[in-house]
């Protein structure tokens, strides 16, 4: 690897074992996509950088544990930068990201694939199509499993049998063993106290290297609202990472909930302050998205001492 590509190791501090360790599967992987037939398509499934952590150790710790081959659960508020995070690490893995979100409608054709019956030669035939679970551990690449605390119970069997330290999982569509190529690597995350979530059994939580996700503050959320939202005016970053710092106290006093102090939100906000005066710019990103009267009223105060004259 050339010293370009190596820039974006170096500035993570790792220690020399971990920083060899992920030069050499960086470099391991990349060479795997370009060689591949459907190298284009997998690089566009590659993550894109851009998350701020807001600690270092959030960050060294994440990518330490999936060089040594560890599964990872990224704990953390709604909107705090999980799924960031995640691909972040897929960039910095060079890892096609393979996605399943665990919500009330997942099956096992969606973690495993299904089959379809489809034509050769005037002939009938039945073709099986891989799911994610499948087709990330079979080529070796990341699998992000966003909500895992929401998974149904037919389908923790699977989820379990993915994060065994055997790397194996019998299919049973196909009835076929599927053992995880070595690059094959899990990364899960899950929402604390959302709604509709359930505790995570002991056999699942021992599976993982859990890494607490909390929100971005201070001048790393400037620099990543730099980054990565439209607005570039140095009063208004300031006004919105405020802003944001702010509500993080009130999410942590139960006054509003954690959706109101998303991070997705206060860039959508930022964006919008580029067009719109700042305070609409609030209504439409934060405010009208809550469903209580006193939440709404509590955002809207907060803002309005930020920009009440702008």
């Amino acid at each position: 690897m050339n010293q370009p590509e190596l820039e974006p190791l170096l500035q993570l501090g790792l220690p020399n074992s971990v920083f060899e360790l992920l030069a050499q599967q960086r470099s391991d992987n990349a060479a795997a996509v370009r060689t591949t037939d459907d190298s284009h398509a997998l690089s566009a499934s590659i993550g894109r950088p851009g998350y701020a952590p807001p600690n270092p150790a959030v960050l060294t710790d994440a990518v330490t544990a999936l060089a040594l081959g560890k599964n990872v659960l990224l704990k953390g508020p709604t909107g705090s930068g999980k799924t960031k995070l995640a691909e972040h690490l897929s960039y910095l893995f060079h890892l096609p990201m393979h996605s399943v979100n665990c919500s009330v409608d997942l099956d096992l054709e969606s973690l495993l694939g299904f089959k379809t019956l489809s034509h050769r030669s005037g002939q009938p035939e039945i073709d099986y199509v891989e799911g994610p679970v499948v087709s990330a551990m079979r080529q070796g690449h990341l699998l992000y499993i966003d909500e895992v605390n929401m998974a149904k119970p037919e389908t923790l069997p699977v989820i379990n049998g993915v994060l065994d330290y055997r790397r194996r999982l019998t299919n049973p569509l196909t009835g076929t063993v599927i053992t995880a190529h070595p690059g094959f690597r899990v990364i899960a995350a899950v929402n604390l106290g959302y709604v509709g979530t359930l505790p995570m059994n002991e056999a699942l939580k021992n599976r993982f290297i859990a890494i607490d996700v909390p929100y971005v503050q201070g001048e790393p959320l400037r620099e990543l609202l730099r980054q990565i939202s439209l607005l570039k005016n140095d009063k208004l970053l300031d006004a919105f990472v405020q802003l944001s710092s702010d509500l993080v106290a009130q999410v942590g006093l139960g006054l509003i909930p954690d959706e109101a102090a998303s991070i997705r939100a206060l860039v959508d906000a930022c964006d919008l302050a580029v067009y719109l005066p700042p305070m609409r710019a609030v209504e439409r990103a934060i405010v009208d998205k809550l469903e209580e009267d006193r939440e709404r009223l509590a955002v809207r105060n907060v803002a309005e001492t930020l920009f009440s004259g702008a």
